[in-house]
């Protein structure tokens, strides 16, 4: 395209926006040029000097001339308009910088502030790559026994157990704290480290003769060695694991101190935020979420990009994975107290459907009625397998007000004796036995204050519900049956009376961002199980024994 050079005289089209060309309305956008196209390599430019300093205008025939040379006098005027509009826009400021001069001095003066503050974070910062977070709770309360029961009902040898032991009914003052290490070197990894500390060995919450009585705060690392001591107010590393995206959709985790959980692509329950009783923590099913911790590696699957929508994951647990003789430990070893999980799960904006199947080995336990528990397989001579599995999901609203968020669970597990167990007769080994376990819990949030919250949960503990077995015992408790010399590892009922109920509530009082006050009760009807039945007053069948609860549970997270 040619043309001839501007008219030095027309030049006051470009000394400034405000006096155009005869037959040229200024120009106050892009589109006014008709030689102009989005495609040209300059079109942004040209559109900011248009629409932010209206410097810019053109032909009288409507044109750019975009690919024309520039002479010195077109290019004095466009640096002369432009200039002059710098100007006032400068002024303005001035004027704005004079009114605002004091408050600008404030803003000043905390800048300099945060400067120095900030200087001195990252001169005595911990790490650049780890960032602290903590957890302590302090738990004051106790439990109260009711029933007729005439003796402590712990499960051991009717012949050795102490008469009347005193039941754990003391009040007791608890604590458990958590600081967990986080690490990312990449910022989509994580490398947690948790040290953890508590005393609640000692205290009634988790004690003979109620186990399932056992606080999700009640921590209490034994001393290792094999000795099952335990170490007063120790602190102990409770979490070691790395976890790493593989590509777009897998995630792996792998650690040396790793819990289930941890390695699982889902958590299939909402009943988390305040944790009372630990037999609530499950999903609904702690055979299938055992929460087994040791050594282990998971596996999961979830759609790209995405925080809903399918996942499917794997892990593995070695409870004893730290240990070199095979009989007491190792990895995939028959001491090694592992558990395999497969989970399947899809995920909705504010709902949850997950199923899980776990096989276990011998001397992976998790919480239940004495029979429940003492049915479980354990290593050497009583050896033997657990196939569990759960069915759990969760709901909530999408706004806090009267509808709770809902999480339930259900849970069925069947035991097979291998045929290395001596304790069962030859020709009855590989028996099965049977228990199962269900859930319900339920969360207010925002409940009478915002940042409170309502909990109230209920179900039955894992009990046993079939012990497929007849050859006779000369009693129902189990260690004596064993010492007798024939029979099953249960005793000699097929359907035992194992059915218990549990239920808590409390109320979480949100004092400030960083500190919570819980109050809470929770209550058994038969924390014994089948075993109520033996200890009431006179013949078997008449025992009764429940068991409630009371605490104060106060959080403090930083």
């Amino acid at each position: 395209m040619s043309s001839s050079p501007l008219d030095p005289g027309a030049l006051p089209e470009y000394a400034h926006p405000s006096l155009p060309a005869a037959g040229l309305e200024q120009v106050t956008s892009i589109t006014q040029f008709s030689d102009v196209q989005p495609t040209d390599w300059a079109y942004q430019a040209l559109s900011n000097l248009i629409e932010r300093y209206g410097c810019v205008a053109g032909y009288p025939n409507g044109t750019f001339k975009g690919r024309q040379a520039l002479t010195r006098y077109e290019a004095a005027a466009l640096l002369n308009a432009c200039l002059d509009r710098i100007t006032e826009v400068t002024d303005e400021l001035k004027r704005l910088m004079k009114e605002f001069e004091k408050e600008l001095a404030v803003l000043k003066g905390r800048v300099d502030g945060l400067e120095a503050k900030v200087g001195e974070l990252e001169a005595t910062q911990f790490s650049t790559t780890t960032k602290l977070r903590g957890e302590a709770r302090m738990v004051l309360g106790g439990l109260d026994y009711g029933g007729n029961t005439t003796r402590s009902p712990y499960y051991t040898n009717p012949a050795t157990a102490p008469l009347f032991t005193p039941l754990p009914e003391a009040l007791t003052f608890n604590y458990d704290v958590r600081l967990n290490f986080d690490t990312s070197f990449t910022g989509k990894d994580l490398l947690r480290t948790q040290l953890r500390a508590g005393n609640f060995a000692t205290s009634g919450f988790g004690a003979e003769p109620t186990p399932v009585t056992a606080l999700a705060a009640g921590f209490q690392e034994s001393c290792g060695s094999g000795t099952g001591a335990i170490c007063v107010d120790g602190v102990v590393i409770n979490r070691l694991y790395y976890q790493f995206p593989i590509g777009s959709a897998l995630t792996a985790v792998v650690g040396a101190r790793a819990r289930q959980d941890d390695l699982l692509p889902v958590w299939p329950s909402l009943y988390t935020a305040d944790r009372i009783l630990q037999i609530f923590q499950y999903a609904g099913a702690p055979g299938a979420y055992n929460l087994n911790l040791g050594a282990g590696a998971g596996l999961w699957w979830r759609q790209a990009g995405r925080s809903t929508g399918w996942s499917f994951g794997g892990a593995y647990v070695a409870a004893q994975g730290n240990r070199g003789n095979p009989s007491q430990g190792g990895i995939a070893t028959d001491g090694s107290a592992g558990s395999g999980t497969l989970q399947l799960a899809y995920t909705g904006r504010n709902w949850n459907l997950s199923a899980a199947y776990t096989r276990s080995g011998s001397n992976v336990s998790y919480l239940g009625s004495p029979v429940a528990v003492e049915i479980q397989p354990t290593a050497g001579i009583d050896s033997g397998t657990t196939d569990s599995f759960a069915l759990s999901g969760y709901w909530q609203p999408f706004r806090s007000g009267w509808l709770p968020s809902i999480s339930a669970g259900w849970g069925l597990n069947r035991i097979t004796y291998s045929d290395r167990n001596t304790l069962v007769p030859a020709g009855e080994r590989g028996f099965k036995a049977a228990s199962q376990s269900w859930s319900v819990g339920l969360v207010w949030k925002d409940a009478f204050a915002k940042g409170n919250a309502l909990g109230l949960a209920f179900g039955q503990p894992t009990y046993a519900t079939n012990t497929d077995g007849d050859t006779p015992c000369v009693s129902w408790n189990p260690p004596a049956c064993r010492s007798s010399g024939g029979g099953k590892p249960v005793g000699n009922f097929h359907e035992p009376k194992d059915q218990s109920l549990a239920f808590e509530l409390y109320y979480k009082l949100q004092v400030t961002d960083n500190i919570a006050v819980t109050p809470a009760v929770f209550w058994f009807n038969r924390p014994q199980g089948q075993y109520t039945l033996n200890y009431g007053p006179g013949t078997n069948d008449r025992g009764t024994l429940s068991s409630f609860g009371y605490l104060v549970q106060t959080t403090f997270r930083f």
